[in-house]
Formats: structure tokens, sequence, C-alpha cells
């Protein structure tokens, strides 16, 4: 498994998740140095469906430290292209890691996105059946 031998810096796959399932992962990440989130610790879920890699991965912030991040809600839904529309079978658990990575490190101010109460009352518990804007790339 390339996610065991070649992690992304601050990522490690937690042992103990693939254990116990081959279709749910968990991955340990901690806030890059020099980032608004150095020395915070995160966990994302990953969970795979029997058409993966042709089918995305539902992929969200679990656990009790959700990141403060315009594009991640309370609940631990990310708004991400990669994670839906864009997703392509040539992206790999680790660019989807460096994806989150890149996107919580260019973060300039934490704050939830401006919809947040709204969405988390009403979404649905998996986000890849959320239609997401892709309307802002800056954070």
């Amino acid at each position: 498994m390339a996610l065991q031998s070649d992690p992304p810096p601050g990522m490690t796959l937690n042992e103990r998740s693939v254990q116990n399932t081959i279709t749910e992962w968990f991955i340990d990440m901690d806030g890059a140095p020099g980032t608004l989130y150095e020395g915070e610790k995160f966990q994302l879920l990953f969970k795979f469906s029997g058409r993966y890699p042709f089918d995305s991965p539902q992929v969200m912030f679990t656990g009790e430290n959700i990141p403060i991040h315009p594009h991640v809600y309370s609940n631990g839904h990310i708004c991400l292209s990669i994670l839906t529309e864009d997703w392509s079978p040539a992206l790999s658990v680790q660019s989807v890691c460096l994806s989150i990575i890149s996107m919580l490190s260019s973060c300039k101010e934490k704050r939830r996105p401006p919809d947040n109460s709204f969405y988390v009352k009403t979404c649905n518990k998996n986000p890849k059946k959320t239609k997401w804007w892709y309307h802002d790339d800056t954070c």
C-alpha cells in the first residue's frame, strides 16, 4: 500500500482502521509547519465504494478536531472539487491528502464557510451527495 510506504508529510495511515476493513481508512494528519494549523492534529476518513478508483472515495474530517477553514464545514465535510466532479481514477489517496494539506496550508484566516449553520442542518450524511458550488479558490 503506497500510503504506508510513502505517505505525504504529516500524514499517517491509522493501522488499526485498515485491520478492521479495507473500505474505510482513517488517516491521522498533522497541521503543516509554518501554517495556521501548525501543531494541530486532525483525522480524515476515507470511505471507498466497490467502484473505486472509478468512483471517488467519500472523504471528510472526523473526530474531536475539525479544522476551522472556509472550505471545511463543522460536520467535517470538505468542499474540494477533486472529491466530486473533478475526480479522476488517476488520482490516489496520496494526491487527495496532498490537496487537503495544500488547501489548509494556503489559508490566511480561520473561519467557517458562510453557510455552515444551514448546510450542517440540511445536508446528507454523505458529502458526495452535495451539489457543491466551486466559486472560490481563495481562503
